[in-house]
């Protein structure tokens, strides 16, 4: 019975973290870059029960001799194993906002490989985001909405002084006093990739081999590319399922208390 009450126990604890997933994806629909979150659910591994023992030979000292007989396995419920990025090109939507960037993914020579922009944080180490959603802080450097350096192509700050610049299509940024390759930077294996807070990524990336084709439009953004129909739809199952192990669980809390209380009592 115990183990009925763990799985289902499980399979609540599970949901809920899933539940929390989604939720962070709903809460995030309308964040430039945005790459929504999938859960992945795995069982917990399988144990083989073994009942040990001793068995008694027919013998003048009752001589005993020990066994293993084996029961049958099981496993006692789930768990989310991790977090997994999408990393889906979102929707570009025009902002004609000199600032904003967006970066177009067009072919890439990896069947997993990804392109983002190189933006240095707060504690100067360089970390990878699809967000182009930029601005101009008070000492003329190109910067995301949360203060972190927009990089070069050589790892240096971007400081084209003002809002008033180019941006090609290959990504070069032109000012009045300088021209500047954009740091895009390209990974081979998005799913190698960190995600952390802020819209960043840390891990491993490299310049953009031969093959990789990509644009960069000036006054656009990509979106996000959560689903808002579909995220919604799990969300209801993910409270389905929560619910129908909570009514298992109190059915088994139930049975306890019988146990306890009446059968208890007969002896």
């Amino acid at each position: 019975m115990l183990r009925g009450f763990y799985t289902a126990a499980s399979g609540m604890m599970a949901q809920q973290r899933y539940q929390e997933a989604l939720g962070n994806n709903i809460a995030n629909m309308n964040t430039p870059g945005f790459k929504a979150d999938q859960a992945t659910i795995r069982s917990f591994p399988e144990m083989l029960i073994q009942a040990q023992g001793n068995k008694q030979l027919p013998t003048k000292n009752n001589f005993k001799v020990p066994f293993n007989q084996t029961i049958g396995s099981i496993n006692t419920g789930v768990y989310v194993q991790e977090f997994v990025p999408d990393f889906a090109q979102g929707d570009i939507r025009e902002t004609g906002i000199g600032t904003d960037l967006a970066l177009v993914q067009v072919n890439v020579p990896d069947e997993n490989g990804g392109l983002f922009f190189r933006v240095q944080n707060e504690a100067g180490e360089e970390r990878l985001t699809r967000n182009g959603n930029f601005t101009i802080d008070g000492d003329g450097y190109l910067v995301t909405n949360q203060g972190y350096y927009v990089l070069s192509s050589t790892g240096e700050p971007i400081q084209p002084g003002g809002p008033h610049f180019n941006v090609t299509d290959t990504g070069i940024l032109q000012a009045e006093t300088q021209t500047v390759p954009l740091g895009i930077a390209y990974t081979a294996d998005v799913n190698g990739l960190i995600k952390e807070g802020d819209n960043l990524y840390a891990g491993e990336a490299g310049a953009v081999p031969a093959g990789a084709e990509f644009n960069v439009r000036q006054g656009f953004l990509e979106g996000s590319n959560v689903d808002a129909a579909r995220t919604m739809t799990e969300m209801m199952n993910a409270y389905r399922s929560f619910e129908l192990n909570q009514r298992v669980l109190k059915a088994y809390d139930e049975s306890l208390g019988k146990a306890v209380s009446e059968i208890g009592r007969l002896g």
